[in-house]
């Protein structure tokens, strides 16, 4: 099971759950900004996602659920 995305504790408005493709290894968090997967450093490190990431192919930040 995948363990619990800062993200999801931020309640990032983005975020929209983990793709699984049959297999427990290959489960990812994904979201608006990252439709083939968080980058570790934002789901579960220290990077608030306060602005665009380079590997990011769109514009979406962090914003908290209203």
């Amino acid at each position: 099971m995948i363990a619990e995305p800062v993200c999801w504790k931020r309640k990032c408005r983005h975020l929209i759950g983990v793709k699984n493709d049959g297999d427990e290894r290959t489960e990812r968090n994904y979201c608006e900004a990252f439709p083939d997967g968080i980058p570790k450093e934002i789901a579960y490190g220290n990077n608030k996602h306060f602005t665009v990431h380079p590997k990011q192919e769109n514009d979406i930040i962090y914003e908290r659920e209203k």
